[in-house]
């Protein structure tokens, strides 16, 4: 009788956020992803330690800020005493030092405040990819370039054309092409409304892919302030144009 393959095991993810509201927020988050599972909440570095030591997580969502630590330290801590787990950064600071520094110190991604739960799952899922083909190289007798090329390509660090993961539901590959094309294509920046006009669609479906890019990080979005309600405009970072 041939024997049935198990199940895989869902990723255990520990949340470290000393706001317990948004840790909430963040667990009723990962209870809609697939394949993932919260192990645990740590409210203080304290807390964190123990938990890691004794839950030993594959993930960990980590507030930048916790009080009186700082959660680049305990990053510094995760990558030195727990080669095993990873992490993802969460954080409200708009400044680039952190999150340079937390890049340097190896996480897996760097989420802002407040985390939308669109480029959450996306990051899980890239993760979840990641962490399959690293469980299947590690059952393998050798690796060649294509191996790493394909583990690099699912962390993140090779984006571009060669990045296979899914895109969230709602988005199309060819609709969020002509739409970084049309941000590119006008250095002023562009509304959703002026979007959806120039190629042919509703304003909702070109704010939600325009917000999709910003959650890549793809475009930035600022407020323009005329004549009644302020505008949401869209523009291409500078570098990518």
């Amino acid at each position: 009788m041939e024997q049935q393959k198990k199940p895989d095991m869902p990723i255990e993810v520990l949340i470290i956020e000393d706001d317990l509201r948004i840790a909430e927020i963040n667990r009723r988050f990962l209870e809609q992803i697939p394949g993932f599972r919260v192990c645990g909440i740590a409210a203080d570095e304290a807390q964190a330690k123990v938990q890691l030591e004794i839950l030993e997580p594959q993930l960990v969502l980590l507030d930048i800020y916790l009080p009186p630590a700082s959660g680049l330290d305990l990053l510094r801590h995760i990558r030195q005493l727990h080669r095993s787990t990873d992490v993802v950064m969460i954080t409200a600071a708009r400044e680039i030092g952190p999150v340079q520094e937390a890049i340097r110190c190896g996480a897996f991604d760097y989420l802002m405040k407040p985390v939308v739960f669109d480029r959450l799952k996306e990051t899980m899922e890239r993760y979840a990819h990641y962490h399959r083909e690293l469980s299947r190289l590690h059952e393998a007798d050798s690796i060649g370039q294509h191996d790493v090329d394909r583990l690099l390509t699912r962390a993140g660090e090779l984006p571009g054309p060669a990045d296979l993961s899914p895109l969230p539901k709602g988005i199309d590959k060819l609709t969020l092409d002509k739409v970084s094309q049309a941000i590119a294509g006008d250095k002023n920046g562009m509304s959703a409304e002026k979007v959806a006009k120039l190629i042919g669609f509703s304003r909702s479906t070109s704010r939600r892919y325009l917000e999709y890019l910003v959650g890549l990080g793809t475009i930035d979005a600022d407020l323009t302030y005329g004549v009644g309600r302020p505008e949401r405009v869209y523009r291409c970072r500078k570098g990518r144009s």
